[in-house]
C-alpha cells in the first residue's frame, strides 16, 4: 500500500484561499524548487524537526533527551540534521513547543472529519475546502479519494497547484469532483522558470491551457495567480508576457499575489538560511504602488485582478 502523504497544517477559518470562509488542507512535498517559496516547510515530502529559538525558554529539556546528541546550543541553527534521527522525541518532550514536527500522516477519514465540524460555516459563506501546499497533486490517488470523499458531503472543492501534474489522471481522478483550480504562473519565460524553479513551464503551460478550454463549460473555475516577487516575476516584460499568454485563452481575471516577506523568517527554523540580504526587495512587502502598476499592465490585455 502506497504511503499516504503528510500533512503539514489544517487552517480553519481562512479568507484567503477562496471564496467564502474555507478550511485549508497544507500537504508537504512539491516538484518545484522556487527560490522564494512562501511555505519552504512544504518543500520537503518528509517529516521535518523545526527549532524555534524565539519559544526556546532554556529548560534543556531536549539535550537530556536526545540519544544521538544532535542537540546543542554551539549549533548554528541548534540542530545538527546530519546526526538527527528524526525520533521527535525532543518535540514531544518540549515544554515550551520550541521544538516540534513538521509534517504529520493523516488519513482521508480524519481530515474529512476534521473539515465537516465547519459545514455550517461553508453553507452560510459560500466556501468549502482547499487543497495547498506544497503540491496537492503530487499524490493524485490519495487526493482523489480526499476530494471525493469531501464533495460527497456537498462541500466545495478548490485546488490551489502548481500545475505541474499529469494532465490526464487530473481529468480522470481529480476534475470530477472539483468546484474551483487556482493555478500559479510563475514565470513564462521556460529558461528563467527553469532558473528560478528548478524545472521548465512547459508541462504548466500546456496544462493550464488545455483546462481554460474546459472550463468554458462551467463545470469549474479556473483563475490564474502569479505570485510579484520583486526583480523575478514581477518584470514587466514577464507579466506582459503571461497577459498576451491569458488574454490569448480568452481568460480576463487574474489574482495578484504581492510578494509577502515573512517567509524568510521559516528558513533557520529548519536548518537554513535565506539567500537574500537585509536590503534586498524580496524582504520587503510589495509597495501598493508597484502593485497597482502590474494590475495596469494586466488591464491593457483586458484581465482584471480579482
Amino acid at each position: 500500500m502506497k504511503k499516504a502523504p503528510l500533512v503539514f497544517s489544517v487552517k480553519g477559518n481562512s479568507l484567503d484561499d477562496g471564496p467564502g470562509i474555507r478550511s485549508v488542507i497544507f500537504f508537504k512535498g512539491c516538484p518545484l524548487d522556487c527560490v522564494w517559496c512562501h511555505n519552504p516547510e512544504s518543500k520537503n515530502p518528509d517529516a521535518e524537526l523545526s527549532f524555534d529559538a524565539q519559544k526556546c525558554v532554556g529548560c534543556d529539556t531536549c539535550l537530556d533527551t536526545c540519544e544521538e546528541d544532535a542537540l546543542s546550543r554551539d549549533n548554528p541553527f541548534f540542530v545538527d540534521r546530519a546526526k538527527c534521527a528524526l525520533c521527535f522525541e525532543c518535540a514531544q518532550n518540549c515544554p515550551s513547543g520550541a521544538l516540534s514536527r513538521t509534517g504529520e500522516e493523516w488519513t482521508v477519514e480524519k481530515l474529512v472529519a476534521k473539515v465537516s465540524r465547519d459545514l455550517p460555516f461553508y453553507k452560510t459563506s459560500g466556501g468549502g475546502v482547499t487543497y495547498s501546499g506544497g503540491e496537492p497533486t503530487l499524490n493524485l490517488e490519495f487526493l482523489a479519494e480526499l476530494v471525493a470523499a469531501v464533495k460527497a458531503k456537498g462541500i466545495h472543492n478548490l485546488i490551489e497547484t502548481c500545475g505541474l501534474f499529469d494532465l490526464d489522471r487530473f481529468r480522470e481522478l481529480i476534475l470530477p469532483h472539483t468546484d474551483a483550480i487556482y493555478m500559479d504562473l510563475k514565470l513564462f519565460d521556460p529558461a528563467e522558470h527553469k532558473k528560478r524553479c528548478g524545472v521548465d513551464n512547459g508541462v504548466i503551460l500546456g496544462n493550464f491551457a488545455s483546462l481554460a478550454e474546459e472550463a468554458k463549460t462551467g463545470r469549474f473555475t479556473l483563475l490564474p495567480r502569479i505570485p510579484l516577487v520583486p526583480g523575478i516575476t514581477d518584470e514587466n516584460e514577464n507579466l506582459e508576457a503571461i497577459a498576451q499568454f491569458l488574454a490569448g485563452l480568452d481568460i480576463h481575471e487574474v489574482r495578484l499575489l504581492p510578494n509577502n516577506p515573512t517567509w524568510h523568517d521559516k528558513l533557520p527554523t529548519l536548518g537554513g538560511e535565506s539567500p537574500f540580504g537585509p536590503d534586498s526587495p524580496l524582504r520587503q512587502w510589495l509597495p501598493q504602488e508597484r502593485m497597482e502598476e502590474c494590475k495596469g499592465i494586466f488591464r491593457k490585455f483586458g484581465i482584471e485582478n480579482m
